[in-house]
């Protein structure tokens, strides 16, 4: 073959890949659908502030009788929401919070990619007793936050809740999701 031949056909197949690449992505990027807690899925990451999306309440318990606080709660119980979680929030009313549901009890980590308001991270054993609190996390930090033992759920509160409040490991929690 003559090399503007070769050239031509090199030049037909880049187009083509960049082509496929393009298409590839349309056809892989999330779009809007409804998770098991039936809030959607934004179709692209946006710096926009996220609104708080209102799935259910949560209590503090010191015993089965003895309520620390409430809040309302928005609800992680998909690998999406849970990666997402409270990523591009600016603000967050001191009542609400987010709980993350895990399939099951096991060693949880959590970081602060992308979350621009300091938060509590409350780690939960599978029935409902606090293990342990990560407080005043740092924004933005990519560094591992991790339980101390082994938790089915993980609740993020504005950081200094479970100091205002006096949560601490061998509390309770108790929700109810809508």
């Amino acid at each position: 073959m003559k090399r503007k031949q070769i050239l031509g056909i090199i030049a037909i197949l880049l187009i083509l890949l960049v082509l496929v690449f393009q298409w590839s992505d349309d056809l892989f990027a999330p779009d809007t659908k409804k998770s098991k807690s039936g809030s959607a899925k934004p179709a692209s990451g946006s710096s926009a502030d996220v609104p708080f999306t209102y799935e259910g309440d949560l209590w503090f318990l010191r015993s089965e009788d003895d309520t620390i606080s409430h809040v309302q709660i928005e609800v992680a119980d998909d690998d999406y929401q849970r990666a997402r979680g409270l990523m591009d929030r600016r603000t967050m009313d001191a009542n609400k919070g987010m709980l993350f549901i895990f399939e099951r009890e096991k060693m949880q980590s959590f970081y602060m990619r992308n979350t621009i308001i300091s938060l509590d991270i409350i780690y939960v054993k599978a029935n409902g007793e606090i293990d342990s609190i990560r407080k005043y996390t740092k924004p933005y930090s990519e560094e591992s936050i991790p339980s101390e033992g082994k938790a089915q759920y993980v609740v993020e509160v504005n950081a200094g809740y479970c100091d205002q409040w006096d949560i601490k490991p061998g509390n309770l929690i108790k929700f109810n999701v809508n």
